[in-house]
């Protein structure tokens, strides 16, 4: 039993991931389709993404009263109608529409499974759980340029909800595996105040830090195709193969740190990480053929692989446990900000100045990250080294 909902909970995270990458690998054959100009994704993942930080935000609500494995469902279920509805927009505004419960069904689904997970499972899973939603997102661009090969990219959208559905209807009738207690996974620790949280030290650095990983994670995410298709000239089929490169990196580097990550810690497994992800900036940078740039893209995918991950693992450490669950919902909401706004910002600049600044646009975020987070680190070691020098002043 506890191996079968943990197979359910991997597949619920692949249907996460299933529609993330759908609509950057899409949208060069998209836009033009809709008579919209290019920088208009930006318009689509913005209301995406407020419906997924709308719905995280309500998710600890809901999963009380409904549980986990309800939630679940009806999250899943939300994607597959926004996809569907998605597969038969001919107009611009449709796909504003269906955006919505888009967005809404993908925020509910995350926060709740991995709430589940951190209560039931070793931290391991939680590793290996994000690297099943990187299954999500490497199907999904192949799918697409499938659709794009042989009729239009609205079967893309159709197809994959076709498999949303079939995903729906296994994690419904599985619903009495469910049977550990969903509602202790969502009670709140002590000292969860947000407003204190912003008020340590230290906090605030992280904050800034984990929304331009965000930021940058989200524009290579969703702008790889558009890349490829706009500054190299390659078709938008082969564009959308393309850009599961990324997708790859990010998975595999994910699924490998699920086993270093314990040995090696969280500050070197993000320190490892941003100089990979610069590694991979700099081959964008370099004036070559595809080959590079395609390399380029699978090596930013490995370097943002353990950064997210261990950025949240490593918060109860840096400011105490008593302190995680609200830094972590800060964090979050801050991660979600960098990563609903900042593509679109790409989008416009990319529209005014030429898509060929993307390397440079990351590079900006990276180093940012870098600086932010290596900066947490201090202060909190000095935190906890003051808390300590105290604390042996009281025992004397």
């Amino acid at each position: 039993m506890y191996s079968l909902l943990l197979a359910l909970i991997y597949l619920a995270f692949i249907s996460l991931g299933l529609p993330d990458s759908l609509l950057g690998s899409g949208w060069p054959a998209m836009h033009g389709d809709l008579g919209v100009p290019v920088s208009y994704m930006g318009i689509v993942t913005v209301i995406i993404s407020g419906g997924t930080v709308i719905s995280s935000l309500l998710s600890n609500k809901v999963t009380k009263k409904f549980g986990t494995n309800k939630v679940t469902v009806i999250s899943v279920f939300l994607t597959a109608f926004a996809l569907f509805g998605f597969s038969f927009s001919d107009r611009f505004w449709m796909l504003v529409v269906f955006a919505v419960p888009y967005g809404l069904g993908a925020g509910a689904v995350d926060a709740a499974l991995n709430n589940y997970v951190a209560l039931h499972y070793k931290a391991r899973h939680m590793n290996w759980l994000h690297c099943f939603w990187g299954v999500g997102t490497i199907i999904s661009p192949f799918i697409m340029s499938y659709a794009l090969a042989s009729s239009v990219w609205n079967n893309g959208y159709r197809i994959v909800g076709y498999i949303q559905l079939g995903i729906t209807l296994l994690l419904l009738i599985s619903l009495p595996v469910w049977k550990k207690r969903d509602g202790a996974a969502m009670l709140e620790p002590k000292n969860n105040a947000p407003s204190s949280a912003l008020k340590i030290k230290g906090v605030p650095l992280l904050l800034i830090g984990f929304f331009a990983y965000s930021a940058a994670e989200a524009t290579a995410m969703g702008w790889s195709s558009t890349y490829f298709a706009e500054v190299k000239g390659i078709p938008a089929q082969q564009a959308a193969q393309y850009a599961s490169l990324f997708y790859i990196g990010i998975t595999v580097s994910r699924f490998v740190s699920g086993f270093v990550s314990d040995r090696l810690g969280d500050k070197k497994m993000i320190n490892a990480g941003t100089a990979i992800l610069c590694c991979g900036i700099i081959l964008l940078l370099i004036p070559a053929g595809d080959t590079v740039a395609v390399i380029g893209f699978i090596v930013i995918g490995l370097g943002c692989g353990p950064v997210y991950p261990c950025i949240i693992h490593s918060t109860p450490n840096n400011f105490g446990a008593e302190n995680s669950g609200a830094i972590i919902g800060i964090e979050m909401a801050s991660a979600y900000t960098g990563s609903t706004f900042m593509p679109p910002l790409y989008g416009l600049l990319g529209r005014l100045l030429g898509f060929d600044i993307l390397p440079f646009f990351l590079a900006a975020l990276v180093i940012l990250t870098i600086v932010m987070i290596e900066l947490t680190f201090r202060s909190a070691a000095k935190n906890k080294s003051i808390k300590k020098s105290e604390a042996g002043r009281d025992i004397r």
